[in-house]
């Protein structure tokens, strides 16, 4: 990031233990010089000596956004900076992490990479939402639902002002790529690539009107309008509500293919995340594919064990099959 002193901004999951990691970005800052700031919501989580501000001024004034937490934790910190241009390093505090790259035990030596460039910036999209209300963002996607559970919505589909036909059903998920392999692959949508500017629409259980996915172009205006006289809607934003769709009102999206930048510091990393997630996503791979998504240190020790057995099973032919040196009986299965 350059001679010039930094300031690195905190967002941190609220009930996460992130203290030692806190504790090694405050002696990275020291060191390198630097400010180091944190929103006064969050100010209690991070302990002493780190400069609270108002979240206006939190926003204003960093030049990066350091996450400390899950996915969930890293969407909050890229929404925070949004067309500002300021890099997003997200620190794993979650199970997977599809977002995030550096491990706690990663980190100061990630910072150190930091410091002397040694790291790429990978540009994320989202989409951009206005409602009549107000504005918000989403990176995975938009959900229109109705107000109450176990009711059917109805929405009119407009592309670049021309109608398109209506959604009838339980919702309807407007997605970026990234997010097309989240609620919108559970409900049949497609899985779209991270290097296709779109926006893919898909109903959830339709009864009438639109029944498949449609992808349309990243610079397509796409506005999802409310035809009820007294019903409103439910909007939901990365699995946040975010407000209510009027009667006769309209929802605008937008894409924003260069939102945010997130920090990079081994893309192969991150590519094998996201194989892994496809995997999840039941999309074929052969046995040997699979293979390749196990870490190489598992993949040792799995080869140890069974040279262990091979060799067992030479000096003592016709013995039950051991774990870790203790006998296991066949057909028992260990607890």
């Amino acid at each position: 990031m350059g001679e010039r002193q930094v300031t690195f901004g905190l967002v941190v999951h609220p009930s996460k233990p992130v203290l030692d990691s806190v504790n090694v970005i405050k002696r990275f800052v020291h060191q390198y010089g630097g400010t180091l700031l944190v929103r006064e919501a969050d100010a209690p989580l991070v302990g002493p000596d780190i400069e609270a501000v108002a979240a206006a001024a939190f926003v204003d004034r960093l030049d990066a956004v350091v996450s400390l937490g899950g996915d969930g934790t890293m969407l909050g910190a890229m929404r925070l900076v949004v067309g500002r241009d300021k890099p997003v390093l997200g620190v794993n505090y979650g199970k997977v992490g599809f977002l995030v790259e550096v491990s706690p035990a990663g980190l100061e030596a990630a910072l150190d990479r930091l410091v002397v460039g040694d790291y790429t910036l990978e540009p994320h999209s989202c989409l951009e939402i206005i409602t009549n209300d107000d504005g918000v963002t989403a990176f995975n996607d938009v959900v229109v639902t109705a107000s109450e559970p176990l009711v059917s919505m109805t929405v009119d589909l407009l592309v670049n002002g021309s109608r398109h036909g209506y959604y009838c059903g339980d919702a309807v998920i407007a997605c970026t790529p990234t997010g097309s392999t989240a609620y919108n692959y559970a409900a049949g949508g497609p899985v779209i690539s991270p290097s296709a500017p779109s926006i893919a629409l898909t109903p959830v259980a339709p009864m009438t009107g639109i029944s498949r996915s449609v992808v349309l172009g990243g610079k397509d205006g796409v506005e999802l309008y409310n035809p009820s006289e007294d019903a409103s809607l439910r909007i939901t934003a990365d699995g946040t509500p975010v407000g209510m769709l009027r009667p006769g009102g309209g929802l605008k999206l937008r894409l924003n293919e260069d939102a945010v930048n997130v920090v990079r510091f081994d893309p192969g990393i991150h590519q094998q995340r996201k194989r892994v997630q496809l995997s999840l996503l039941d999309l074929p791979l052969r046995p040997d594919q699979l293979l390749e998504l196990v870490p190489p240190e598992l993949r040792e020790r799995a080869e140890q064990f069974r040279a262990e057995q091979a060799r067992l099973e030479q000096a003592h032919p016709g013995r039950p099959p051991t774990v870790s040196g203790t006998p296991r009986k066949a057909g028992r299965t260990e607890p």
